[in-house]
């Protein structure tokens, strides 16, 4: 299983919508998990909006919190989605056996039995988890709580039976046209995440949507280059899910 946890304090405000991307990762099987933090200064009306609408296309969930419950946030939102997405492949495969019945309908030993399957698969299934990090001027402050809860986020996921492993981005680069800079590769290595952002050049846009499509192209071909289309080659002429996302 594969998931984008992206970390923000405000509102996307360069380039393509995060909405759409986050669609996207979506269709390719990743869940988009949004959390905002609102220590010194708060995220506004829009950013909420917006933090709730990438969420929701990504099949993830959002939460608005200070930086003292970050840590317990973002385990809590992993672990949850991880049992979410497991449930809904379940539910999927009851409903092709059994037609329009759910887990909920079944008798108690046989619905017993399936939460016990949804139990041990969300223990022992492989995960990735890239954590996508705003660096814009305004998450300066919190950012040593950012990476207190990376590390405590890699002490959750070591306790797993099964493999998981955590990369973590920023976003803007410190250039312009990086869209996205990979601050830690795939690891579960404790150690790996010890002054993530200790030369970290803060810039005062908030390219969300080209950042996420940017750890999108990891997740698909291990590298940040650009490969194949671009996203906007990919969406021509669709409709569907993106259909309901367009801003």
């Amino acid at each position: 299983m594969k998931q984008i946890m992206l970390i923000t304090d405000g509102c996307s405000n360069v380039g393509e919508s995060p909405v759409i991307a986050a669609a996207l990762a979506r269709q390719e099987g990743i869940t988009v998990n949004v959390v905002g933090i609102v220590d010194y200064g708060t995220i506004g009306e829009l950013g909420s909006q917006e933090i709730a609408e990438i969420a929701k296309a990504g099949g993830g969930m959002s939460r608005i919190v200070g930086t003292e419950n970050l840590a317990q946030t973002m385990q809590m939102m992993t672990r949850k989605t991880v049992v979410q997405t497991i449930q809904q492949a379940v539910q999927k495969e009851i409903r092709q056996i059994l037609g329009d019945q759910t887990v909920s309908d079944l008798p108690p030993e046989q619905r017993s039995q399936v939460v016990e399957v949804i139990d041990e698969l969300s223990e022992n299934s492989s995960l990735q988890v890239a954590l996508l990090i705003d660096a814009s001027a305004s998450m300066k402050p919190k950012l040593r709580a950012v990476e207190e809860a990376i590390r405590d986020m890699m002490l959750s996921l070591s306790s797993r039976k099964g493999e998981s492993q955590l990369a973590v981005f920023h976003f803007p680069g410190a250039h312009s046209g990086e869209d996205a800079v990979l601050d830690m590769d795939w690891t579960s290595d404790l150690g790996s995440a010890r002054s993530i952002f200790q030369r970290l050049v803060m810039r005062g846009a908030t390219p969300t949507g080209p950042a996420l499509l940017k750890v999108m192209d990891f997740m698909r071909y291990g590298t940040l280059n650009e490969h194949g289309k671009s996203w906007r080659e990919k969406t021509e002429g669709q409709d569907g899910i993106l259909g309901d996302y367009v801003v």
